[in-house]
Parts: structure tokens; sequence; C-alpha cells
């Protein structure tokens, strides 16, 4: 690998290391819990989870509808890099806002969050797609594991920063929790914005130096994207894998989003939860760079089959968890395939995709991933209303791991990269 190729590889998986922090300390983390405790406490538990779930679910829904036209829209007019730094300042300043939120005011808490997480995935976007501006082919499963590798161990160093800061706010000279918590935003907006640096300065994608004007690049978006959707029933590879890692992704989204739930359904203690949601940020760390070597080695659908598997048997093994060690035993498994399963599935996908659209078809990857994010959820709700049993409402979570692994089998990922 050239040095200029590796100090361009280097900077791109750093944003990984930056934006992690985001979901690590505010999505994950703290403001949920900051939310009703702090900026809503004058509103019920139910009406407070009514309206994070009204922000979370609005900023996905927009950002899965215009996803798909803003990466046609890029892929025209060499826009990636400069869209993704345009999400990220916004995302940048809304998390920093944050910090400047006082007690009470939940409607503003809920429109910075809101702006924040639309900002955030949109970023996401352009960052995915360019991926194929810094790797050849032959580097994709290693280079995107990277990413997700730094993202996992970046992420977890500020979030166990930020969660000391908040246990010993004195050592900081920070007056109490609340402030704490307030100067947490603080530091992911900094980190984000520090370890942004690396992209603007060192990654330039293919035909950056002959970019079309704004209207020009919408102009020319919209048509590419009536051209691809005219055109995508006849890729079958990409709309197979598609549906393989909209089932597949759901089952890990739900894993990720409902296991803390999972566990205190089950009544385990809470600081629990968080020292085992910050083993897994340091598990996937090495995980993910072994994923990608497997990959480069195996192919990365075998290795993500593989992932798979392992994800359902934790499913299954978790349904009759007995104490809190078990969670700890979960968490790490969880670790091992988390950053494997999602750098695999972008580096792969990276392949099947038409040369010269990777925004655009990434605006698709990005929009079933966001959609990806509801049925799971539903499915272990109305498990566990109809059986009345957390433990069985786990295992519904298997079907959609077996039916992703059974559609991606049939995935040629060595097919020849198509041309629209």
């Amino acid at each position: 690998m050239a040095d200029t190729n590796r100090k361009t590889i280097y900077a791109w998986a750093l944003y990984d290391w930056a934006n992690s922090a985001y979901t690590t300390t505010v999505m994950a983390g703290f403001f949920p819990v900051f939310f009703k405790q702090y900026w809503a406490n004058d509103l019920t538990a139910n009406e407070s989870t009514f309206w994070l779930g009204v922000a979370n679910a609005v900023a996905g829904l927009v950002i899965a509808l215009v996803a798909p036209v803003l990466g046609a829209m890029a892929d025209q007019g060499g826009l990636k890099k400069q869209m993704m730094l345009s999400f990220t300042s916004l995302a940048v300043v809304m998390t920093a806002a944050l910090f400047l939120v006082n007690e009470g005011q939940w409607l503003m808490a809920v429109l910075v969050y809101l702006f924040g997480a639309i900002a955030f995935s949109g970023a996401n976007v352009f960052y995915d797609a360019l991926i194929v501006d810094v790797a050849e082919q032959h580097e994709l499963d290693r280079v995107s594991a990277l990413g997700y590798a730094l993202g996992y161990i970046g992420g977890g160093i500020l979030f166990a920063v930020n969660v000391v800061m908040t246990l010993h706010p004195d050592w900081f000279l920070l007056a109490d929790k609340v402030e704490a918590v307030r100067w947490s935003f603080l530091t992911v907006a900094i980190w984000w914005a520090l370890f942004t640096i690396p992209v603007a300065l060192f990654v330039q994608e293919a035909g950056e130096t002959g970019r079309k004007g704004l209207l020009a690049s919408a102009k020319a978006g919209f048509h590419q994207l009536g051209d691809t959707l005219h055109h995508l029933r006849s890729l079958r590879q990409v709309w197979l894998f598609l549906i393989a890692y909209f089932l597949y992704i759901d089952g890990v989204n739900t894993v990720a989003h409902m296991a803390v739930d999972y566990g205190l359904s089950l009544e385990f203690n809470s600081d629990v939860l968080i020292a085992a949601l910050l083993m897994t940020q340091f598990i996937a760390f090495p995980a993910a760079l072994a994923a990608g070597w497997l990959g480069g080695k195996f192919g990365a659908k075998r290795v993500i089959i593989v992932s798979i598997c392992i994800y359902a048997l934790a499913c299954i093994w978790s349904s009759t968890m007995q104490n809190e060690n078990d969670f700890y035993w979960l968490a790490a498994a969880i670790g091992l395939v988390m950053g494997g399963i999602q750098a695999l599935s972008r580096s792969m996908y990276a392949r099947l995709i038409p040369k010269g659209q990777a925004a655009e078809f990434f605006g698709f990857f990005n929009m079933l991933g966001k959609f990806a994010t509801v049925f799971g959820p539903l499915l272990m709700g109305v498990a566990s209303v109809l059986s009345g049993s957390a433990r069985f409402s786990i295992l519904v979570i298997v079907v959609l791991f077996a039916a992703g692994a059974i559609v991606l089998y049939y995935v040629d990922e060595k097919g020849q990269k198509p041309e629209v």
C-alpha cells in the first residue's frame, strides 16, 4: 500500500473515530436518560418516551426519504466530501447546542436532537460512499473494518471519560452530575470536529475537481435516480443483497437498541448494563479488524453468514440468562461480531454497486438501514405482549437472522460490477 494511499485511508477511517462519540455518548448513553430526568422532568414518563420516540422516528424517516436523492446529486456533482462535511458541521453545532439547553426545555432539546440526528445520518451516507474513492477493490474489506474498529475504540474511549465525569464531577472541577452531562455533550462536539479535519485535508473523491453547480447537480441527480429506479430490477445481485441486508441488519439493530431494555426487564442492575455497553465497544475494536482480515481471506459473504449465526445463537442463549454475569457473556459475544457484520456489509455492497454512483446507492443502503429499525422491536413487543414473557420475545429475532442468511446465500459477491 502506497504511503499516500495509506494516509488517505487512515484519514477516512478516523471519521468513524470522530462520529462514533455521538452514537455512544449522546444517542445510546446520556441523551435518553438526561431527557427524562432533566429536560422533560415536568412530563410524565410516558409523555417523555413518546416525544423521544417521535424525534427518533422523524429523523430516521427524513433521512430515509432524502438519502437516495442527495446521494444521486452528490454523485453527479462530485459533492460527496463537500456534503459530508456540510452535514457534519450541522451535526457538530447541534450537539454543542445541547450544552445550552436548560432544565425543563424539553421541546428545545427535542428539536436540537432531531436536527443533530438527521445531520449525523446524512453525513454517514456520504462517508460510506467515499470508501470507493479511498480504497482499491481488494482493500475494501480491511478498510471498511478499520473504520468500524476505530469507531468502536474512539467512541468507547470518550464515553468512558464521560462516564467518569458523571461519577466524579469534582475530578473535572464540575459542580455536579448535571453539569458533567452537559459538558459531555460539548466534548462530543469538539471531538467530532477535531477528528473530521483529516478527512477534509487528505481525502479527495474522484471527479472532485470537475464539480457541477448545486442546481445542475440536483437536476442531474433526479434524472439519474429515475434511471436507477428503472434499472434496479435488472441489478439482481444489488437488490438481492439489499433484501438480505434489510432482514439481518434489522436483527442487529434490534439487539443493539433493545439489549438494555431486555436487561432491565430481567431486573439487572443499570450499572451492569452500562459496563456491558462499554465492554462491547472495546471488544468490537480488535474483532472488527479481525473480521476485515477474515473477509479478505475467506470472502465477506462467508464471514457475514457466520456472524449472523453467532447473533442467532446469542439470541437463543440470552433467553435462558439467569444472572448479571450472563449479560456480560452476551455483551462479549455481540462485541465479537457486531463490528465485523457492519464493516463487511459495507464493503461487500461497495463491490456490487455500479461504478460512479456510490453515494446514490449508499443512499439506498442507509435508507434500508433506517427502515430496518422498526420491525424487530415491533416483533419483540408483540411477542412479549402475546406470550407475557420477555425471554420469549428475544427469540423472535432469530427469524430475521435466519431469513437474512438464506437470502444472502444466493448473492454472488464475485459477480461482475454492473454498469448503469
